[in-house]
């Protein structure tokens, strides 16, 4: 049995779990970008306070395997509230607390490191302090964020297989589960690695092109 044979045979579970990742993703990304900008603009404006719960929640997350995290929060942390939560849940949640501690200090380093000549000379200008950020430092941030947040939102996009670990029935699950079955190891796992290929290398490369095309050294200005 070929990959093809093995994808079109059990198409609906691939599909069910592709189904599950896609959602894990997309609920990933939702919650990290927005809660991230905000709190990495709260710790930038307000860097005694907001700004070290951010350098602090980064530090002990870069720190803290994601694997560690999720059994963590499923296991000993339900048992001691005494309660059951949905894995998926658990995985959002925790996959979620990742992203938003690295995309709120990405957004916070930028906003600090933003080089206060451009803001004088609006000023100089007669820009109001809106028509500043509108117009001068969000462009700017956007070109300087876009690629280091693409790239982070592709390995979280791969930090997803981590929650077949606590029985959430995405993609890798799913080939799991469909490998007991037949135990054809090479062609399930070469196509799930193909799958993240085609999907993953695309982002990657709009990044580098990001990058390249628009990114610049912002203290040679």
């Amino acid at each position: 049995m070929n990959i093809v044979e093995i994808i079109v045979r059990y198409h609906e579970a691939f599909a069910k779990g592709l189904a599950v990742t896609v959602q894990l993703a997309a609920v990933i990304w939702v919650s990290g970008l927005s809660l991230g900008f905000l709190i990495g603009a709260a710790g930038a404006s307000q860097p005694k306070v907001f700004g070290r719960i951010v350098s602090v929640g980064s530090f002990v997350l870069s720190g803290l395997p994601i694997l560690v995290l999720l059994f963590w929060l499923h296991y000993p942390m339900q048992a001691m509230m005494g309660v059951v939560i949905d894995p998926f849940i658990t995985a959002a949640l925790a996959l979620g607390l990742v992203n938003t501690f690295g995309v709120a200090e990405c957004v916070r380093n930028a906003l600090l490191e933003f080089p206060q000549q451009y803001v004088l000379a609006a000023k100089v200008s007669g820009l109001t302090p809106r028509q500043t950020l509108v117009h001068i430092k969000t462009p700017i941030l956007l070109r300087q964020l876009i690629p280091v947040l693409l790239t982070s939102q592709v390995v979280m996009l791969q930090a997803t297989l981590f929650a077949s670990l606590i029985s959430v029935e995405e993609i890798f699950r799913v080939a799991q589960r469909i490998n007991a079955m037949i135990y054809r190891p090479v062609e399930l796992y070469t196509a799930l690695g193909l799958f993240f290929l085609l999907v993953c290398l695309p982002l990657n490369g709009l990044a580098l092109w990001f990058k390249s095309k628009f990114t610049r050294n912002l203290s040679e200005f």
